[in-house]
């Protein structure tokens, strides 16, 4: 009897002892390091077929495509593994990916993707700006690993559009609303209006895990606020092309010791001008505008030299786009001498010219919270000044902002273009659409119709030189039509504290890739 109750009371022992150990093992293990990074709002709901206020960066992070644009320009399998096109160019058959799940478990498959692809259907006129979503007749998911997209008709950059950010990725087609569910290497876990994202890694991802546990993202509207916050080490990470901090502040930081680096351009920054709004209606004051910004110091003096001179809407590495467009050269007295001639006088007295008894007076909408842009404009109103054209700065938080895109509510705005894998057949193919600031620039111009015609035409035509000569016609007339101020060719920037490593560029504008960074050892 003795000897059962110490086999017990031994055994007992044990089970505590090895309770015990595993208690201290799991207390002692390190947790999963935590990357911090700032935006100026919070991700929102994130839809993958919603837009504003859905943040792209965090899109990306949570869905992913069919097929991924690389920085090389290329395409590369994603969540297909191949595919085939038919000789007449309207099927599209994508093997996919097996062994992949939602990041709650469920299969992805062709059924999945269907349902997903037939969502963007069923609501195409709010995806319309993309021609895809119109071309696309049927999806057909003929077995657990394929997906057969049939089109109307031929159209060249189908898998382009695939590869875009939104909205044809995929989420779990049963998740509720505001419980997004992708395949991606990060899952939204938490969300604190106006103050952080918490992204978690996905556990489930069928690619390499993330070194990082999770991403927190801190809502920081203002770009100093920011920047304080990196040098306090309340932020590890700074990243983007949004103007999340001023370029100067961007050589103070670089000055000081931080890691930067500035990416390959990626799209053109420029402002666009409302044909159809007075005086901006007016195509020789259009032209005067261009003729009297010195682009050369505002990239000097605003941007630090981060960028380069933008003369045309597309810079020329762009495909279709190498067209030998040159900008109207920097020369206010022209300037002046083109609002002359339009009978633009300068008043008695006053330096704002005048007309018919109207002011030159336009106003220039912009994001407020973009440092950026909130200096590149104070530029603007200075430099139009000279020539005697008023300038009136309006900031906008991002909700208001899209809204007056919408309804055309501005003189001149902030119209970049959106970069690979956009340019130029998706950005092109959305000057069509009501609801976008490029729509609304050129409403008043009187081939306005023509100009759609023919990008419907060229988004169709299989001819390679027919269509070259399409976009030729399309961004020569909008080129001479002085439509668009051209900056610059705008560029990313990155600012991190020595305790990330492998900080690299997504491969557009839209992506920041947190799962290849890893932890690092230092102090800035």
């Amino acid at each position: 009897m003795e000897q059962s109750w110490m086999k017990k009371q031994l055994a007992i022992w044990m089970f505590g002892a090895c309770l015990s150990a595993g208690i201290t093992s799991v207390s002692a293990a390190e947790p999963a390091p935590v990357l911090t990074y700032s935006w100026p709002t919070n991700a929102g709901p994130l839809d993958p077929r919603g837009y504003s206020p859905n943040q792209m960066y965090a899109q990306s992070m949570v869905y992913e495509p069919l097929v991924r644009y690389t920085d090389k320009g290329t395409l590369e399998p994603w969540l297909a593994t191949r595919w085939t096109v038919s000789p007449d160019g309207k099927t599209y058959t994508f093997t996919l990916r097996e062994g992949v799940t939602f990041s709650d478990g469920s299969p992805f498959n062709a059924a999945a993707a269907k349902a997903n692809l037939d969502a963007v259907l069923a609501n195409g006129k709010r995806h319309q700006w993309m021609e895809l979503v119109s071309t696309l007749e049927s999806v057909e998911a003929p077995d657990e690993h394929t997906l057969v997209l049939k089109l109307k008709h031929p159209y060249y950059p189908t898998l382009m559009e695939l590869a875009q950010v939104r909205p044809l990725r995929f989420g779990a087609p049963h998740a509720k609303p505001g419980a997004p569910v992708g395949t991606g290497p990060w899952t939204l876990a938490q969300t604190r209006r106006g103050e952080y994202d918490r992204f978690e890694r996905n556990e489930r991802y069928w690619g390499p895990k993330p070194a990082y546990g999770s991403v927190l993202v801190k809502v920081i509207s203002d770009p100093d606020s920011r920047a304080i916050a990196l040098q306090t080490g309340e932020l590890d990470l700074i990243q983007g092309a949004e103007g999340e901090i001023s370029p100067g502040t961007f050589v103070r930081l670089r000055d000081s010791g931080f890691n930067t680096a500035i990416s390959a351009p990626l799209a053109t920054r420029s402002v666009a001008m409302n044909t159809g709004l007075a005086p901006t209606n007016e195509l020789a004051v259009r032209q005067a505008i261009n003729q009297a910004v010195d682009k050369d110091t505002i990239i000097a003096k605003v941007l630090h030299g981060l960028e380069p001179r933008a003369d045309a809407l597309f810079s020329n590495n762009m495909p279709y786009t190498d067209l030998g467009l040159k900008a109207a050269p920097y020369d206010p007295q022209q300037a002046r001498t083109t609002l002359e001639a339009a009978g633009w006088k300068t008043a008695s007295g006053k330096g704002i010219r005048e007309k018919d008894g109207q002011p030159l007076s336009i106003e220039l909408v912009f994001l407020g919270t973009s440092a950026l842009q909130k200096s590149l404009a104070e530029i603007l109103q200075g430099e139009l000044a000279k020539v005697g054209i008023e300038i009136k700065l309006r900031a906008e938080e991002d909700g208001a902002l899209v809204q007056r895109q919408r309804e055309g509510r501005f003189g001149m705005i902030f119209a970049d273009t959106w970069g690979a894998p956009y340019d130029p057949h998706s950005f092109v193919s959305s000057m069509r659409y009501a609801g976008h600031a490029d729509y609304m620039a050129q409403r008043g111009l009187p081939m306005k119709d023509a100009i759609d015609h023919k990008i419907a035409e060229v988004l169709g035509q299989t001819d390679e030189q027919q269509r070259a000569e399409g976009y030729r016609e399309i961004l020569t007339t909008l080129h001479d039509q002085a439509v668009y101020l051209p900056i610059s060719y705008l560029t990313a920037i990155s600012v991190s504290r020595n305790n990330v490593g492998n900080v690299q560029f997504g491969s557009t504008l839209f992506d920041v890739p947190f799962e290849v960074m890893h932890p690092a050892t230092g102090k800035p």
